[in-house]
């Protein structure tokens, strides 16, 4: 669950933190006072699409920060651990911060990660729920991911079977296409690439050459120098007077004192191997300088073959080894055009194999579907019949594609179809469907996805527009029977949802300084009935409307305790 909500400089808000509970908390106020904002930041927490005019006006950045807790095998966990995030005490703490010059920075339990990061950590924290879902639920092409998230493990295995081999497909399909592709065009693209092989073989490069030729080229340049600094070196070494004469001299002399203390063997012996290794070293340096030699030719010669090597560099690779690696991707491409027909035939057969294979995993996930349809109908039915809608036919129809078409989803399309009234015919939900409608069909699939989808938190924005009377009662219920298996946040303008909050929050706006702020306060139990009240009265707050604020709350406590 979202445990506490810090947000600082978000377009209205100034500086707000919020704790939060277990169960239904539901967030009230006046409109424009802030509610959606607040969930709008959460949206952004958890991945949404950032903009500069979420800053609030005046501020370098927007900061928002969220503590979750979660179970030890929460998916979070694993994918913490992979980044080498450790996760203590079952707390996560997820930070965004947004900068005025359009950057993102994102943050796990203080460590920095992507965008992407959070977006995927988010979606198994934040569940949000808008308006804007009553329209993704009238698009048809998603009712399929509807019906596949009902189905859960029935399909995984089976759906994850063909998505391998849907790959395969559309890999070999591709490459046939291309090889397909116009007689010109190849025998254009032969030529390109038999010039550029030649070209790079004639060159005869070997790995490395290019590191080899610079160091040659590096010491040729460098000869004098070189032969000064080894001379210099040995004749520092050898000679009357020099460093070896001084380490013998030294030799000498504590030969005759462990002579006197043999305590000191190991020291005769530590100086005996020093002068040795110089001896040798200096022997080394001698041999070096009066064999080194100056070539001015091979010099000339590096140069030529450098230049050659640049030539290539630029219009195949920037080390040798990578123009290797050109040379024998475009050796095989030469060799597949050069057998054309006969790579043609062995890709459209083993393309026929994967088909035959994808058309068996396909039909699979059609007969699972099929079953899963009338299971999602039933739960469907049962849940609207507790919203009031108990003489709605709903149905999940399945259509396959015509014969050779493939998908992601497999050769299936589903749509979910309706019928409000009886004696009405089946019609798909985008044209029958009211908004009060769309509102409840909408809860009843969140009543039953809720349970397994593992979602720590569900957000809901004013999903109960267009309801009222019993109707919203029945959605009241409904939202604290989720709250039960899921913490549930809530902006509402019903009573009844209001009075079922398990934690009430209050959000009003302030003028300081001629500036707008927000703030959020959590409502005592005298608090929530006013609340209530002026949620019913919609202006004037009474005695009577105190008093149905109190029988609504009555109410929903009788039916929280016999839940």
């Amino acid at each position: 669950m979202l445990v506490e909500l810090s947000i600082k400089n978000f377009a209205i808000i100034d500086e707000l933190t919020v704790s939060l509970n277990k169960g239904l908390t539901v967030l009230t106020g006046e409109t424009g006072a802030g509610k959606s904002i607040i969930i709008d930041a959460i949206g952004l927490l958890v991945g949404g699409r950032g903009s500069t005019e979420f800053i609030r006006f005046g501020a370098n950045r927007a900061e928002i920060e969220g503590l979750f807790s979660i179970d030890h095998d929460h998916p979070v966990v694993e994918k913490a651990k992979s980044l080498g995030i450790e996760v203590e005490e079952g707390m996560i703490i997820v930070r965004r911060d947004l900068t005025t010059n359009g950057k993102s920075i994102c943050r796990l339990n203080g460590k920095l990660v992507t965008l992407g990061i959070i977006r995927e950590i988010g979606q198994t924290l934040v569940d949000i729920h808008g308006q804007h879902e009553h329209q993704a639920l009238l698009q048809q092409e998603r009712h399929i991911s509807y019906l596949d998230s009902f189905a859960k493990n029935a399909l995984k295995m089976t759906k994850n079977e063909y998505l391998s081999l849907y790959k395969k497909f559309t890999k070999l399909k591709q490459q046939l296409e291309q090889m397909n592709k116009n007689e010109q065009e190849l025998a254009h693209r032969f030529d390109l690439i038999q010039y550029q092989l030649n070209e790079i073989e004639k060159a005869k490069l070997s790995p490395n050459e290019d590191e080899e030729l610079l160091a040659e080229k590096l010491k040729l340049a460098n000869n004098e120098k070189l032969y000064k600094a080894l001379h210099d070196g040995y004749n520092s070494l050898y000679g009357e007077g020099k460093g070896l004469d001084w380490v013998h001299n030294a030799l000498t002399h504590v030969e005759e004192a462990a002579a006197i203390d043999p305590d000191l063997q190991s020291l005769v012996e530590s100086v005996s191997n020093c002068y040795y290794i110089l001896e040798e070293a200096s022997f080394k340096l001698s041999h070096h300088f009066e064999h080194l030699e100056f070539d001015p030719n091979r010099l000339e010669m590096i140069e030529t073959r450098l230049n050659e090597i640049s030539f290539l560099k630029k219009k195949y690779g920037v080390t040798v080894d990578e123009i290797l690696v050109y040379a024998a991707k475009v050796e095989d491409e030469l060799d597949t055009l050069v057998n054309k027909e006969d790579r043609i035939q062995s890709l459209q057969k083993e393309l026929d194999a994967v088909i035959l294979d994808l058309e068996v995993e396909a039909n699979a996930l059609s007969t699972i579907r099929k079953e899963t349809a009338q299971q999602l109908s039933d739960a469907v039915h049962d849940q609207l019949q507790a919203l009031y809608m108990e003489k709605t036919k709903f149905a999940v129809e399945i259509n396959q594609l015509p014969k050779g078409r493939y998908t992601e989803d497999g050769i299936d399309t589903a749509e979910f179809y309706l019928s409000p009234n009886p004696g009405e015919p089946l019609k798909p939900l985008s044209k029958v469907a009211s908004g009060g409608e769309i509102s409840r069909i909408m809860l009843a699939m969140k009543t039953i996805f809720s349970s397994g989808q593992g979602v720590t938190s569900l957000i809901f924005d004013e999903v109960d527009t267009g309801v009222s009377g019993r109707v919203a009662q029945a959605i009241a219920e409904k939202i604290h029977q989720i709250a039960t298996q899921s913490q549930v946040l809530c902006i509402t303008h019903l009573p009844q949802v209001a009075a079922m909050a398990d934690q009430h929050l209050y959000i009003s706006k302030q003028q300081l300084e001629e500036r707008t702020k927000t703030n959020v306060r959590q409502l005592t139990n005298d608090e929530k009935v006013t609340e209530i009240a002026r949620m019913i009265s919609g202006v004037e707050v009474t005695e009577l409307t105190r008093e149905h604020a109190n029988e609504l709350i009555t109410l929903a406590e009788q039916i929280k305790t016999n839940t």
